[in-house]
């Protein structure tokens, strides 16, 4: 749901065990990690998922349309279902990633007992579109991912552990646990971007009210701020040598060389299927504050593949995107702001919070990547040198533009001129790496 209360998290907490009919599923995707719960190698260690699931697992969709009634349940084993295809699909690679860095072939058929039950289960909505039917961000792998260890205790870092892993994860000191739960510990703060940006959007509305405006934009200031010191736990809970360990069952089937001609979903369809994989791309706060901001993105086949991104959110995320979007086009948000010197200010520094989250997120992708693996595409199938820098610079050239008219409006305050002079500093840098990256993997 979305609300602002719970933010871009699922409105209760996601379902630990799933119920008794699916003890096959339970059974496997507890053997399934490279190292198990009780510290053995998994499934995944030895090579012998595929060669499982091919013997013995059962199409329990008998069990899933039981239960096509109780979203809870639903969404659980969509969680459930996506973890073990990717598992089964990426299990090869894993093995040649291992042996020589690089990825080779996943297998290029998933079978009916987990194609069948997995579409099924993404078809669920809350009266909108579903998931797909691969591991999604939000709906799976992160999102719908953790749990509380005292349900009394709340949502936070300390708290939490995660359900289900393909690594170490289960062992929630580990860097895959790390790596999700610092992004739940984030997005349990949205409801404040989302009751801020909802607050801006209405004070533009009939009769303009500068001040109801600020006081929406300070509320989404303020919560950029507590999600980018979330943001930079990511270096201590979830070491950069670590990620590549885990990354590989999270690559998606398009634009992958490893799935080459995509990926029969046996039992649903005969043409190969291809999805994009888990990213972070796909989390609605940023995306959120573009649409309330009026940030646009260049014309160019990089910012197509943000567009498509849209599609793996879930569907209630997705409206509420839109609506922000087209409300603050209809109101104006990014002309009004301008119009005012303090209201610009604010804005400026709105903007400022957004190049902050994107720059960790390229200086995460520098360092857990870039530096790691020489493979061309991130998870999700962009370009990984040049995807997150055309946004970045979007954000930055915007910057550029509104410390030109605060400077008109000879209003360069304190809090201002530090961020005139990190934008001119970072334009440069960013300029340089890109350039650095390209020549170095001729991209």
């Amino acid at each position: 749901m979305v609300s602002t209360t719970r933010g871009f998290l699922p409105r209760q907490e996601p379902l630990i065990e799933l119920p008794s009919e699916f003890a096959a599923l339970e059974s496997l995707l507890q053997r399934l990690p490279i190292k198990t719960a009780s510290g053995s190698p998994g499934l995944l260690a030895k090579g012998l998922l595929g060669e499982v699931v091919d013997k013995e697992f059962p199409n329990l969709i008998s069990a899933v349309k039981k239960y096509e009634k109780n979203q809870v349940v639903l969404n659980a084993l969509y969680r459930d279902y996506s973890f073990l295809a990717s598992s089964y699909l990426l299990e090869p690679c894993h093995h040649e990633f291992l042996a020589t860095g690089k990825y080779g072939l996943a297998r290029s058929v998933l079978p009916a007992c987990i194609s069948v039950p997995i579409v099924e289960v993404a078809k669920f909505d809350w009266g909108v579109l579903g998931f797909q039917p691969f591991m999604e961000y939000a709906g799976s792998y992160a999102l719908f991912n953790y749990r509380l260890l005292k349900p009394e205790g709340g949502l936070h870092y300390d708290n939490l552990a995660i359900i289900r892993a393909f690594e170490h994860g289960l062992d929630r000191e580990s860097s895959e646990a790390g790596f999700i739960l610092v992004h739940v510990d984030m997005v349990q703060h949205s409801g404040g971007l989302i009751d801020g940006a909802v607050k801006a959007i209405k004070a533009c509305e009939g009769n303009v009210d500068h001040e109801a405006f600020r006081d929406g934009l300070r509320q989404v200031l303020n919560t950029l701020r507590i999600i980018n010191a979330k943001m930079e736990q990511m270096w201590s809970k979830s070491k950069p040598n670590d990620y590549t360990s885990f990354r590989t069952f999270i690559f998606g089937i398009t634009s992958q060389s490893m799935f080459p001609n995509g990926v029969v979903y046996e039992g649903v369809s005969e043409t190969p299927l291809s999805f994009r994989g888990e990213s972070g791309a796909n989390d609605s706060m940023i995306p959120l504050c573009d649409n309330l901001l009026q940030i646009s993105m260049p014309e160019t086949p990089l910012t197509k593949i943000l567009e498509d991104f849209r599609q793996y959110r879930p569907g209630n995320h997705r409206e509420f995107l839109e609506w922000v979007k087209a409300s603050a086009s209809t109101v104006g948000v990014k002309d009004f702001a301008l119009t005012n010197p303090q209201s610009a200010a604010l804005y400026l520094l709105c903007l400022d919070q957004v190049r902050d989250f994107r720059w960790r997120h390229w200086c995460f992708t520098r360092e857990y990547i870039l530096k790691k693996t020489s493979h061309p595409t991130a998870t999700g199938g962009s370009p990984i040198v040049r995807w997150l820098p055309n946004q970045l610079q979007t954000v930055l050239k915007l910057e550029t533009e509104v410390i030109k008219k605060l400077r008109e409006m000879n209003h360069i305050t304190k809090e201002v001129e530090p961020v005139c002079e990190l934008v001119a500093k970072q334009i440069v840098k960013l300029e340089s790496e890109v350039k650095k990256f390209c020549e170095e993997r001729n991209a």
